[in-house]
């Protein structure tokens, strides 16, 4: 594999701020000098210099993406976008890695496997429903179904560490059920899938481990950040009952990962990579 011609869309994102770091002769952008949204954007970038795409670009704001101005920006760069990647993509014999969500499914099932038909409840997982429908019509793509993602940016660690710095007890819900997904090990997979050239199609993906609410996780994380502070529980619907036009959740965000597990990939387990994680953060 030629790193020089992989192509990280949406580099300055969690995954691809991971993406870079793995691949440092690696072409990148991002919204100023690849708009995936535009269609002319995308038709003038020379593809001719690129093998493989990464797209880690997406629109996440689940909950603003139930509003007006919000619905529009989420199809437009969750579905649109693909598809102008796709079009690329088959003109140019290109592969397509795309990072899709759980938000395709409603949450009635307690694992998720690649063959379960599409379900999204709101608006962002409409969008990534469509998108994974688009993708499926390139030979050669590799979607990849995660949840819970946590990286460098904005995520719900840095979340619950910044409130136990302040002495804050939070209350968190406990009946969404799921693992943790560390941007290191999307970028393990991935990498796994195409150094070793491995079929294409849908692969879920998410840190091992026994699956946990929120809540739980938020204790791990007080445990792990040695914060003496307590974790108040609350039901999803009693959350979210004063908050209007909240986007509704998966229930059940956990991934069957017996499919890249399959492949001789070893899963690592979520508790561990926040162990890791917490302990970086503690040194930054």
């Amino acid at each position: 594999m030629d790193e020089s011609r992989l192509l990280i869309v949406g580099a300055n994102g969690q995954l691809g701020l991971a993406l870079k770091a793995k691949y440092p002769k690696a072409k990148t952008t991002d919204i100023n000098n690849l708009d995936i949204s535009d269609k002319k954007s995308v038709d003038s970038y020379d593809w001719k210099s690129v093998d493989i795409i990464l797209n880690a670009a997406a629109y996440t704001n689940v909950d603003e993406a139930e509003t007006g101005e919000g619905r529009i920006i989420a199809w437009k760069v969750n579905t649109e976008g693909i598809s102008n990647l796709v079009s690329v993509a088959l003109e140019n014999n290109l592969i397509l890695i795309h990072i899709s969500s759980e938000y395709v499914f409603d949450g009635s099932k307690s694992l998720h496997l690649e063959s379960e038909p599409v379900s999204p409840l709101g608006v962002y997982g409409q969008t990534k429903a469509a998108a994974d429908i688009i993708v499926k019509i390139l030979p050669k793509h590799y979607l990849i179904r995660t949840s819970w993602v946590i990286g460098e940016g904005k995520n719900f660690v840095r979340t619950m560490l910044a409130l136990g710095q302040k002495g804050v007890e939070p209350t968190v819900v406990n009946d969404q059920i799921g693992r943790l997904t560390f941007t290191s090990e999307l970028v393990r997979a991935i990498d796994h899938l195409i150094t070793n050239n491995l079929d294409y199609g849908i692969y879920n993906l998410s840190n091992s481990g026994e699956p946990s609410s929120w809540a739980n996780i938020t204790r791990e994380i007080f445990k792990l950040a040695n914060f003496k502070l307590s974790v108040k529980e609350i039901s999803t619907a009693e959350y979210f009952i004063d908050k209007n036009g909240s986007a509704p959740r998966p229930m059940n965000s956990t991934l069957s990962l017996d499919k890249i597990q399959s492949t001789k990939f070893h899963s690592r387990d979520w508790l561990e990579d926040l162990k890791i994680y917490i302990n970086k953060e503690k040194t930054t």
